[in-house]
């Protein structure tokens, strides 16, 4: 299963990347009417699905986790809570590109963490490394560092049109 919990663990990050470069592309995919932030959300939620059914195929769990993992996960956790709580679904699933007006938040992650959505996401799997193998951790995480670099340049002039 090692070829194949790598792909999907991998899954997401090629879909991420097209909607960032394309995103008048999936606009236009959606059609009118439909809302392309949940769209993504929903294929999203499916590819995450995919990934962790990946991770479980090649992880051993044993309780009680080791010391480390409470406080990596539950602050992983809570900053990927924040994050949705403060931007919403738009602003988590690429709004701005779609064309949508996402406020800029200043409050509490994002004035203290660069990417607290991802950096959050980082914690999570690392706290899991007593069960997972590192490989497939690594990869992961090198997948949401490509994310981070990838969307460091948001041009606003490459933004979708919305479908009127």
């Amino acid at each position: 299963m090692g070829i194949g919990a790598c792909i999907g663990v991998l899954l997401p990050f090629p879909y991420y990347y097209w909607l960032w470069r394309n995103p008048q592309s999936w606009v236009e995919l959606c059609g009118k009417g439909r809302d392309p932030s949940k769209v993504m959300a929903r294929v999203s939620h499916l590819l995450k699905l995919l990934q962790f059914v990946s991770l479980f195929s090649v992880s051993s769990f044993s309780w009680p986790p080791p010391l480390y993992f409470w406080p990596l996960f539950l602050f992983g956790q809570f900053l990927n809570f924040r994050v949705y709580q403060l931007i919403g679904e738009s602003g988590t699933y690429y709004g701005v590109r779609f064309g949508k007006n996402i406020p800029w938040v200043t409050e509490f992650p994002f004035e203290v963490i660069r990417d607290p959505q991802y950096v959050g996401s980082i914690m999570s799997l690392l706290a899991c490394l007593s069960w997972v193998p590192f490989l497939y951790i690594l990869l992961w995480i090198l997948s949401y560092v490509f994310t981070i670099w990838l969307e460091l340049e948001e041009d606003p002039a490459t933004r979708a049109k919305p479908l009127l």
